[in-house]
């Protein structure tokens, strides 16, 4: 029977000595990785942890990340992983809701977890490096069997409306998208995944992580993002595969030449996920380090994977690709009715990468299906050839004057500005048009651009409508961890630079 762990174990036997993952001035071959999780899954058992019991592991990309992770589902638990900001009442509200038994903390995270743990009267085991600080009379010598179907990790979404409710992934859906994108990127055992990512989030730990360990090559992580640092990661740990999001391609594209002039110097393709990717973002890009970005879309429901830029076709430049393997698509309008090739609709999928339902949440569950299809929430469109155009959530639609603004078509065009680093559109209160869109923009420092120039630019690319009527200024935006703008945390009035407001057009 399947466990997760499975592809650690089986790696370890057929290549000990090949190394797993290495970061943070740590380095460990499969051999020491299963070593590291049978420890684990052995200590889980001895405490009296039943198979299917939950356990909040938080924790940052570091190498002892997938030692605990994995040593977990060898035992058959149930596995949460939190953003590792989470605040002791986050911490808190997920332990109580999916029923927590245990705790297992990295040390340097904060003492939210074990305060947490402690309010609810759980216990929790700190670890810091090489796992110590969880210790065993016996390790575990084989993973438990487990079924395709059950349970495997609960990953809690953001709550933009309600409170998180945790994405019941099973084991079935995590070994799929592992597999899926094995064949989607050609992942050999000689490759090395570089990240930055948050190994908690599902863009890490399922897409980068489960894909490279279940092919036998490398991860090579990176605990805190830092720009300079990764392009000297990429070289010193040969990495071909690099996983970012779009605030970090932008953030290399900052550094000077000679930062960037030796890194990623066996890089074959860097992955893109977690929000929409400008696509002047990627031109530069790929015009300054020589590799191609292949674009691709999942949700945390969908573990991840649902369309993908394939690396044996031309890529369109805005486009995330077509649906992968096994995975169904279909866009429907506001009545139901599957639209036309180029008409907009919100996506529908399906596919054994597509969650079992939310925790305890029948309700929510049953909301979020449509005769056996998973609505995404998501707007967008196909062409002619199948190449899906993410258009924006339903959520952020703008309607202006009864006209549909989708705020990524206005950020794209205002980050082909040289001097915009980021950008965020969203839709405020408006007495006269009900919504007007504004703005809210991080310049270059010292391009002296204002916001009358930022409409300049605007109207000439967009129609009338389209053009941000509000423009206020910021040093940075609220990200969250994957790299996407929190547009939910944006509050237009805190940004002090003074506005413009425009009737005309």
């Amino acid at each position: 029977m399947p466990n997760v762990a499975d592809s650690v174990w089986l790696q370890a036997a057929s290549a000990p000595d090949r190394v797993a993952v290495t970061g943070s001035g740590r380095r460990l071959t499969f051999s020491q990785l299963r070593d590291g999780a049978a420890r684990v899954a052995g200590a889980v058992l001895e405490s009296g942890l039943q198979p299917g019991s939950r356990v909040l592991l938080v924790a940052p990309s570091v190498p002892e990340f997938p030692v605990v992770y994995y040593g977990l589902h060898a035992a058959g638990m149930i596995v949460l992983t939190p953003n590792t900001m989470s605040t002791r009442r986050e911490v808190e509200y997920l332990m109580e809701d999916a029923g927590c038994s245990l705790a297992v903390a990295w040390h340097g995270v904060g003492p939210a977890p074990v305060e947490a743990a402690k309010a609810l009267g759980v216990p929790c085991w700190t670890f810091g490096v090489g796992a110590t600080g969880i210790v065993t009379a016996e390790s575990l010598s084989a993973p438990r069997d487990r079924d395709l179907s059950d349970t495997a990790v609960l990953l809690y979404t953001s709550g933009t409306i309600g409170s998180p409710k945790g994405a019941e992934l099973t084991v079935g859906n995590l070994r799929a998208s592992a597999e899926i994108f094995r064949e989607a990127m050609h992942v050999t055992s000689q490759d090395v995944f570089g990240t930055a990512l948050p190994l908690f989030h599902i863009y890490g730990q399922a897409t980068v992580m489960g894909t490279a360990l279940l092919s036998g090559a490398a991860i090579s992580l990176m605990e805190v993002f830092d720009a300079s640092k990764l392009v000297a990661q990429l070289e010193s740990d040969g990495v071909t595969i690099l996983g970012a999001v779009p605030t970090m391609f932008n953030a290399l594209l900052r550094l000077s030449d000679d930062a960037t002039s030796a890194g990623g110097a066996r890089m074959r393709i860097a992955t893109s996920g977690g929000a929409s990717l400008p696509p002047e973002v990627l031109r530069s890009f790929e015009s300054r380090f020589g590799t191609p970005i292949l674009e691709g879309y999942g949700l945390t429901e969908t573990t991840g994977t649902a369309t993908f830029n394939s690396i044996d076709r031309n890529r369109k430049v805005g486009a995330t690709g077509r649906p992968l393997p096994g995975v169904e698509m279909r866009i429907l309008d506001a009545e139901g009715t599957e639209v036309t090739p180029g008409e907009v609709g919100e996506i529908e999928l399906r596919g054994p990468t597509v969650m079992k339902g939310y925790w305890r949440r029948p309700d929510a569950t049953a909301q979020a299906f449509h005769d056996g299809w998973f609505r995404t929430g998501d707007l967008g469109a196909v062409d002619q050839d199948g190449d899906v155009r993410i258009v924006d959530r339903m959520k952020d639609l703008i309607i202006r004057g009864g006209y549909n603004v989708y705020p990524r078509e206005v950020e794209e065009v205002l980050y082909e500005h040289e001097d915009i680093l980021d950008v965020a559109v969203v839709g405020v209160p408006d007495e006269y048009r009900g919504e007007e869109v504004c703005a809210l923009v991080v310049v270059r420092d010292g391009s002296g651009l204002d916001a009358a120039q930022i409409r300049d630019w605007a109207k000439e690319r967009l129609s009338a409508y389209k053009v941000p009527h509000r423009i206020r200024f910021a040093q940075a935006l609220p990200v969250g961890p994957s790299g996407k703008v929190l547009k939910r945390a944006i509050d237009v009035d805190a940004f002090l630079e003074p506005e413009i407001v425009a009737r005309n057009g």
